[in-house]
């Protein structure tokens, strides 16, 4: 088996939850633990699994059932950040199946991969830190780095401009409408997880993505297909 891949593709940049790595199980502990805490009881790790690509607010109005104007809303929601750092010292999160595999012949071809996420710097480092990542990946582009978050493209250009590479030959993996988004307005190569995250409402086949995977093992056969000339 090859240690290389056979692509013309200059870099591979990735959402960071449900696309590279699979988060939920922290946000289900937490999330249930914040619910504890007011005598609520537990919601289903489904309904968690839904709503986590929408952020921390996203996942208060959920399990409290309440809207961003309640008088409550801040606090739970800044609880829930608290208690996610928390638990990232001790994270349940791994990257998906086949995709360590991936990054290491991403490496080998010497073919640099990097993050570009709507999550904050500094739940990002520290969860790249407890899975060893943080030297693995070449860039790092989080909100706390541009003025515009995804959908905007400036967080994808800012990585490939980083990173030296052209946008014509970056793909852009990612498993949020936002993200397909992103990718177009920054016209690199849009790539949608259809694995990921997502609510039980989306419809992948509306995001007009240049692909859809349905599972993290199908990113190498696709990769090795973008040949240019």
């Amino acid at each position: 088996m090859s240690l290389e891949l056979e692509t013309s593709i200059e870099c591979v940049l990735f959402d960071l939850d449900g696309t590279l790595i699979d988060t939920v199980i922290d946000f289900v502990t937490v999330v249930n633990l914040l619910l504890a805490e007011h005598d609520k009881s537990a919601i289903s790790a489904e309904s968690i699994h839904q709503t986590v690509s929408d952020g921390a607010r996203a996942l208060v109005k959920l399990a409290f059932n309440i809207e961003e104007d309640h008088k409550d809303f801040l606090r739970l929601n800044q609880r829930l950040l608290d208690l996610y750092y928390i638990q990232l010292e001790s994270t349940e999160a791994s990257l998906y199946p086949g995709l360590n595999e991936l990054l290491l012949k991403l490496e080998n071809s010497q073919i640099p991969w990097g993050i570009v996420t709507n999550k904050p710097e500094k739940y990002t480092v520290l969860l790249l830190e407890k899975l060893e990542l943080t030297h693995r990946c070449k860039v790092l582009v989080c909100p706390d780095h541009v003025s515009e978050r995804k959908p905007h493209p400036e967080s994808i250009l800012l990585a490939c401009q980083k990173l030296g590479c052209d946008t014509e030959r970056t793909v852009y993996i990612g498993d949020h409408i936002r993200d397909i988004q992103a990718a177009k307005n920054a016209d690199v190569i849009a790539i949608a997880a259809a694995y990921g995250y997502l609510a039980c409402d989306a419809k992948v086949e509306d995001w007009y993505a240049d692909f859809i995977l349905q599972s993290a093992d199908q990113i190498e056969p696709l990769l090795n297909l973008l040949k240019f000339a």
